[in-house]
């Protein structure tokens, strides 16, 4: 075996070994949902009672869960993306210092974010028990992976040169930027989705602190489970989030492709000429 190929084995052997110790215990915990008695293993028989007796007890926070999640996207989309725009258009110190600012939140621990939010808005009682309170530590948290995200695309593109051309055609700023900048940042805005609604749907050291017994979503409900219920209870929790989650990524990571254009060839149509 020469070299290359032996570089190759052991890279190869080196990433099976790192995606066993990612996977293997993320598939036995789905596995002990499906257990009748996790204790005895697989010898007692596999179940569907426990996913039924979770859907029963927690599909509120499921449903929380998704509906937080896409609230969380369309806030983002509105203003990650012009301010991904904004940042791209302004390379100076200040769009620097605003786009630093921008990532405070993720530097700082989610349990300190939350306090921040309590302590600004605890007061407003209707604000502070519906979901809204926690939409907005979500979005806190996220923005900044949008905008990242967008900026980063339109960095990589002449987006002054495309936007001066579009101009001298006689397109409005409206225009240029729904049919110029857009469609350039849409693996950008795409990669964000992905990003926000994956984390949104897993957040919860901010969620934890933020949410009342009314407004409970899907990690909180799934700590409760483990910590409350029998192990079994909370593996079937963690089955039921990895269902809905993992088809959303595949669907968002398929939409992220980029298309692929054919062209025709001028003496391949019916009407070429010889």
């Amino acid at each position: 075996m020469n070299r290359p190929r032996k570089l190759f084995v052991l890279q190869l052997a080196f990433t099976l070994a790192v995606c066993a110790f990612l996977i293997v215990p993320v598939i036995l915990s789905m596995l002990a949902g499906l257990t009748v008695n996790y204790i005895a293993g697989l010898s007692s028989g596999l179940t569907l009672r426990w996913i039924f007796e979770v859907w029963d007890g927690y599909r509120d926070t499921i449903f929380r869960s998704v509906g937080i999640a896409l609230a969380c996207l369309v806030v983002t989309l509105l203003l990650g993306v012009p301010t991904a725009y904004v940042l791209a258009r302004t390379r100076n110190r200040v769009g620097r210092w605003i786009e630093e600012l921008l990532v405070l939140p993720i530097a700082m621990p989610g349990l300190a974010t939350a306090l921040a939010l309590i302590a600004s808005y605890g007061a407003l009682r209707g604000f502070r028990t519906s979901f809204s309170f926690i939409l907005v530590g979500h979005v806190l948290f996220t923005l900044p992976f949008m905008v990242r995200s967008v900026l980063a695309v339109l960095q990589s593109i002449d987006l002054k040169t495309l936007e001066e051309g579009a101009a001298s055609l006689g397109a409005g700023f409206a225009r240029r930027f729904f049919d110029i900048v857009l469609p350039n940042c849409r693996q950008g805005i795409l990669a964000g989705s992905l990003m926000v609604v994956t984390l949104s749907m897993g957040e919860f050291n901010m969620t934890w602190l933020l949410h009342t017994p009314l407004t409970k979503t899907l990690p909180v409900g799934l700590a409760d489970a483990y910590a409350s219920l029998r192990l079994e209870v909370g593996s079937a929790y963690t089955l039921i989030f990895f269902m809905m989650i993992v088809p959303l990524l595949l669907a968002m990571q398929t939409l992220a492709r980029p298309r692929t254009t054919k062209f025709i060839a001028d003496d391949a149509t019916p009407d070429a000429k010889p």
